[in-house]
């Protein structure tokens, strides 16, 4: 692959906003190459550009861009047909949308190697066939690749559809889409952001493994400079659609040269860095005593979490870090009440708030409050944020809209946001600003407590580090007790005081940040943390190698 000078702009009512800058890069075959920085550096443009996707959105392209010797600027219709999926592959970020919902995961990944490969329909102009190859053996490959990628039971698992995968059974689906006409390149946009480690740690492997048997060259966007460090030889840091600086992995994360680049290592929370103060009060806020939550009924039941146990103190945060599915939402929205207790003790204050109905829960519901994991979806698009924050006013019993406003403008300036933004909606913020506008609803009731939800997530690390912040200003300031959810150890060492580890929907692990981190009892914890990425290279190559053979033996 080469890139010469690729710009892109995209045509706006104010004048074009230019994502790429000049950007200039080869990738040989077999070798790896990570493209990382901020969120709106120009990461994924440059991913859709070698591909040829931002064809027909109004985008403007210059410079050139050639894979495997096709102008993928220049190429007609067939030539980016045998490009895409034949020559080279993506990987999007959210499988959930990149899978059709109404097809079989087979189905799709068999009418992708149909596509590519001649059979017994021929294309006629004006059709829609293209060289589609015999359905069984694009079936057969599609279940091979499965297979490759570890779905178990591959045959039978085909047959279902997305929804019925996991996360990160979705993400290995992708990747054996990717896979199923043996390309040359693989470009993955962002594939573990949403994932736990072990997830994320068992998508990288995989992905080592593939190039290491069929010597495919991986182009990796990414956000999270640990996932760089265990996946590539190069990294190619952009910042505003420029190249900051690029060098192999070694080099650029152990010595960067770049202003820019050390800002972005030191905001990468470690399993090694500082750790909090732990607040002196003593108040205890909430308490859960043996909380149980079930969906369905009789033999359909489902037990999400299973006798759950922990208290929350003034001032303090508590942790709460585990894999997918491990029941650590479910807990949360029980801990606020937006879910109810199957079974077990809910107290908030001394009180026994677990069994209340809606009508004697309502004193309680505005000092117990969450900010949720996505910003986009829980925001209302036809809103200003401004109206949106000012809901729990509203509910509350505020009639004075001037004071409403007033509110409103000091909540926004509180969680670093231009006041006068009062009137704008969500699709005008950044992912960073929208969670801030998640935060500032939570505070509109003055909470005592406020449950996060996978907070950041989906952030940068240098948003991340702000939002974190932002938190623990807000805590040391209003005295709030937080609880944060998150899959991400680091983080949760960071920001917490003291931390429980969830598995299959029970608390295996609960103490100190010192305690759990330093010298964790159970082998569940233990397996965690041997999974969070590490900035060295070298490092990272052993922690692979020592999990090839714990998954061998």
């Amino acid at each position: 692959m080469e890139v010469d000078r690729l710009t892109v702009e995209f045509p706006r009512e104010a004048g074009a906003v230019r994502a790429v800058d000049g950007l200039s890069f080869t990738l040989e075959a077999g070798r790896a190459l990570a493209l990382v920085g901020e969120s709106g550096s120009g990461k994924s443009t440059v991913a859709g550009a070698l591909l040829g996707l931002h064809r027909g959105t109004g985008a403007r392209l210059g410079g050139t861009v050639r894979v495997d010797g096709i102008d993928v600027g220049a190429a007609g219709p067939a030539e980016l047909r045998r490009l895409r999926g034949g020559v080279a592959a993506m990987v999007f970020q959210d499988p959930l949308s990149a899978l059709d919902p109404y097809y079989s995961v087979g189905d799709q990944i068999a009418e992708v190697y149909r596509i590519h490969h001649s059979g017994s329909k021929i294309h006629h102009p004006g059709s829609k066939i293209h060289h589609f190859g015999s359905r069984k053996a694009a079936r057969a490959r599609a279940i091979e690749v499965l297979d490759r990628v570890g779905i178990p039971d591959a045959t039978r698992r085909s047959r279902s559809r997305p929804h019925e995968f996991s996360g990160g059974m979705r993400q290995r689906a992708l990747l054996a889409m990717a896979l199923v006409c043996e390309p040359q390149l693989i470009v993955a946009d962002e594939p573990t952001t949403a994932l736990d480690v072990t997830v994320q740690a068992q998508i990288l492997d995989l992905l080592h493994e593939l190039r290491r048997e069929t010597g495919t060259a991986l182009l990796l966007v990414t956000h999270d400079v640990g996932v760089a460090a265990e996946s590539v030889d190069e990294v190619l840091v952009m910042r505003h659609g420029r190249e900051v600086e690029r060098g192999a992995v070694a080099g650029v994360l152990g010595a960067p040269s770049a202003p820019y680049t050390r800002a972005l290592l030191s905001a990468v929370p470690r399993l090694d860095g500082p750790v909090r103060t732990a607040p002196e009060t003593k108040e205890t806020l909430l308490e859960a005593v043996d909380l149980r939550r079930e969906f369905g009924r009789g033999k359909t039941a489902v037990t999400a979490v299973d006798g759950a146990s922990l208290t929350v103190r003034a001032g303090e945060t508590l942790g709460v870090v585990g894999e997918s599915g491990s029941g650590k939402t479910t807990l949360g929205r029980m801990l606020v009440r937006l879910l109810d207790p199957t079974a077990g003790e809910l107290r908030y204050r001394g009180e026994e708030i677990g069994g209340l109905s809606d009508k004697r829960l309502l004193p309680y519901r505005h000092e117990l409050q969450m900010v949720f994991q996505d910003p986009v979806s829980s925001l209302n698009p036809r809103r200003s944020v401004g109206e949106s924050i000012a809901d729990p006013l509203r509910v509350a019993g505020e009639r004075d809209e001037t004071r409403i406003r007033d509110r409103v403008r000091d909540l926004l300036d509180r969680v670093g946001l231009d006041p006068d933004r009062y009137a704008a909606y969500p699709h005008e913020f950044s992912g960073g600003q929208r969670q801030r506008v998640g935060i500032a609803r939570a505070l509109a009731a003055e909470p005592r407590l406020i449950v996060c939800d996978e907070p950041v997530s989906a952030l940068d690390v240098t948003t991340q580090a702000q939002v974190t912040a932002l938190l623990a200003e807000l805590q040391a300031e209003l005295g709030l007790g937080l609880v944060f959810i998150a899959h991400d150890l680091a983080v949760v060492r960071q920001v917490s005081d003291r931390v429980a580890v969830m598995r299959g929907g029970r608390i295996v692990e609960q103490g100190t940040v010192d305690e759990v981190y330093g010298a964790p009892q159970d082998p569940y914890t233990r397996q965690l943390l041997a999974a969070v990425p590490s900035l060295d290279p070298v490092l990272a190559a052993e922690r692979r190698e020592r999990r090839q053979e714990l998954a061998a033996a």
